[in-house]
């Protein structure tokens, strides 16, 4: 049986989701918990690979296993044996050929921006001092859907075949004392979120034009974007799949 499941995590004391050899990710926590649990070796694969320090409040990931086992139960031990900064939502059912990275439709991050100093959120938002003009900043995040490749903005010597993404949001919005982005498309480069962000706070630091925001894009060149802000602000909120992979078994 294949199952999907869906989980919640504080990145601050992980070097990233996935597998290293000499650091502690939370892939190598889950894993370890599902099969001390189980009883049985499990490997699971993600949505996707956040960085060193990148939180997430949905995720998903899958597992194989022909052990049956009760899944409200299982979600049960599973958030009493990991430690507090990982938690499990559900553990869903799903077809046998379902994949937790390939078949999703969709992906969501908001990126968290302080501009003044507080206690609240040195761990969890990034504190830009400087007056942001947040008009500007949207009406360069606005430009992003006028592109599909960006290159510019995916770490560099990275082994992927494409650099086509479809941006489907990409909005500064004020909650509160936080000012958050929030970008949604159907796959993301690896550090692509955080490199618009760098990007889009020059605009709103008045140290780029919008005409110079497409010219970047345009030049498919690393070195022309904005510096990547922190991992530490940056959360992945939402990961869609289509409804006909989830099943009814276990």
């Amino acid at each position: 049986m294949r199952y999907f499941i869906e989980l919640s995590y504080n990145g601050e004391n992980y070097h990233g989701w996935q597998n290293q050899p000499n650091a502690i990710s939370v892939q190598e926590v889950l894993e370890k918990a599902l099969s001390t649990l189980i009883r049985s070796e499990i490997s699971i694969v993600g949505a996707g690979r956040t960085d060193a320090g990148v939180h997430a409040k949905q995720m998903y990931a899958h597992f194989d296993t022909e052990v049956v086992f009760d899944r409200s139960e299982l979600t049960l031990k599973l958030n009493s044996f990991l430690p507090n900064d990982i938690a499990i939502q559900t553990i869903h059912p799903v077809k046998t050929d379902a994949h937790a990275r390939f078949d999703a439709t969709g992906r969501t991050y908001e990126y968290w921006i302080v501009t003044e100093k507080n206690p609240f959120h040195n761990q969890s938002a990034y504190l830009v001092y400087k007056k942001l003009d947040v008009h500007l900043m949207n009406l360069a995040a606005k430009e992003l859907f006028n592109y599909k490749d960006f290159k510019c903005f995916s770490k560099t010597h990275t082994d992927v075949k494409t650099y086509i993404c479809t941006i489907e949001k990409a909005i500064w919005e004020q909650h509160n004392e936080l000012l958050i982005f929030t970008i949604r498309a159907d796959r993301f480069l690896r550090n692509m979120v955080r490199a618009i962000v760098g990007t889009l706070l020059e605009v709103g630091l008045g140290k780029l034009s919008i005409k110079e925001f497409k010219e970047i894009i345009e030049s498919r060149n690393r070195n022309n974007a904005g510096t990547s802000v922190p991992g530490k602000a940056l959360y992945l909120t939402a990961v869609s799949y289509p409804a006909e992979i989830f099943t009814t078994h276990g």
